[in-house]
């Protein structure tokens, strides 16, 4: 990157003078902070790809381990993050119904929502869950905020029991028979769940894409998991929603273009991890419904397009 550009990063940023083991006159570019994701999974691999691209440009990235989505747009709202990753319907709500200052530099790739029982288990679809015991996603996390709407579409005939358990967690619960089922949402194959695919069983949820969509709009799509990925007897409809780049609406507009630009140059190495058809594309990443595309991500968009 030219001198002259670095330098110009490091002030949108902000920047540090007079820093321990600086040279005099010299700066030092506070960290952007990126919200990511638990330890294992996809949010952090993701993130960490990204940061690492981030650094070589010239920034400095602080990566901050979380529970992911909702966590993530709080502290995007509050002012302990800059940048995060986050599901399509978690960003739409912080947006739309808190008001949240939070903005989008990309739609990434499509998340998968996976509904898992026992193989052994009599449980063969949603209806079955009435009056159970249900893992829901861990706490802060997207895949529970996702997970409360499809549970308040179905047609139970009482409300599930539901825990707030993280995938690990929830995949050694439903083993122990702790609980009876657990949703997790996130690329496939999943690698927790594809190493436990033969004691596993996924439930069909496409029938309720139409419910969602009349409640809260086309955050969610029609799905399919592919057999191979986790050995299934056939192709698995379920229910999809995007995972969104987000940043604090207040970052400079220099860096936010400088963020999206080097994403989409370093893609080959940045692909989203575990998701089919994942590979970064601008068409598609513009697409962020009522998050509105930050003013420097949009003129990356505009720089590439016209």
């Amino acid at each position: 990157m030219p001198t002259t550009r670095r330098a110009f990063l490091a002030m949108a940023v902000g920047v540090v003078a007079g820093c321990a083991g600086c040279s005099a006159g010299e700066v030092e570019p506070a960290a952007l902070r990126f919200a990511t994701g638990p330890t294992g999974g996809p949010y952090e691999v993701l993130g960490d790809r990204l940061a690492t691209e981030l650094r070589r440009r010239g920034l400095t990235v602080r990566v901050v381990k979380t529970a992911a989505s909702i966590e993530n747009l709080a502290m995007l709202a509050d002012g302990r993050a800059d940048l995060g990753l986050s599901l399509a319907d978690s960003a739409d709500e912080a947006v739309r119904v808190r008001r949240a200052p939070v903005s989008a530099l990309a739609r990434m790739y499509m998340n998968y929502v996976h509904l898992v029982v026992r193989k052994d288990s009599g449980i063969l679809r949603i209806e079955d869950l009435a009056g159970r015991a249900v893992s829901i996603g861990a706490q802060g996390s997207g895949t529970a905020f996702t997970a409360e709407r499809v549970l308040a579409k179905a047609p139970l005939k009482e409300p599930a029991r539901t825990f707030r358990l993280g995938l690990d967690e929830s995949l050694g619960t439903l083993a122990a028979g702790g609980v009876d089922a657990f949703f997790w949402s996130g690329g496939v194959p999943t690698p927790a769940l594809a190493r436990a695919r033969r004691s596993i069983r996924l439930l069909p949820l496409d029938t309720l894409v139409p419910e969602l969509r009349r409640a809260y709009g086309p955050l969610y799509e029609s799905a399919i998991v592919p057999a191979e990925e986790y050995e299934l007897p056939g192709p698995l409809p379920t229910i999809g929603t995007p995972s969104y780049l987000v940043c604090a609406t207040s970052m400079p507009l220099e860096v936010a273009f400088s963020v999206t630009e080097t994403m989409f140059a370093s893609r080959d190495r940045l692909e989203a991890p575990d998701a089919p058809g994942g590979r970064l594309d601008r068409r598609y990443a513009i697409g962020t419904g009522a998050v509105p595309l930050h003013e420097g991500a949009a003129r990356y968009y505009r720089s590439v397009y016209g």
